[in-house]
């Protein structure tokens, strides 16, 4: 047996041990829960409130809560 045959081998083993990749887009797409009411962009339940209002105020030269009706701030994250 050459040192082909065990590269052949290997290959063949590494096939099966393989996992199929995890996409993280589906979970990203059910995370753009705030919606833009004007323009209906999508944003990551993540964001923050003044990277919206950045958007209400370039975007449409309007006030926050012009273009997000009904947003409610997250609360804030737990200290250890």
């Amino acid at each position: 047996m050459g040192n082909g045959a065990k590269a052949q081998q290997k290959r063949e083993r590494g096939k099966n041990d393989a996992k199929p990749a995890k996409s993280q887009l589906k979970q990203n797409e059910m995370a753009k829960t705030i919606i833009c009411s004007v323009c209906r962009s999508t944003f990551l339940c993540t964001v923050k409130k003044n990277e919206l209002e950045v958007h209400a105020q370039n975007k449409h030269s309007k006030a926050f809560d012009d273009c997000f009706q009904g947003y409610v701030e997250p609360p804030p994250k737990k200290t250890k």
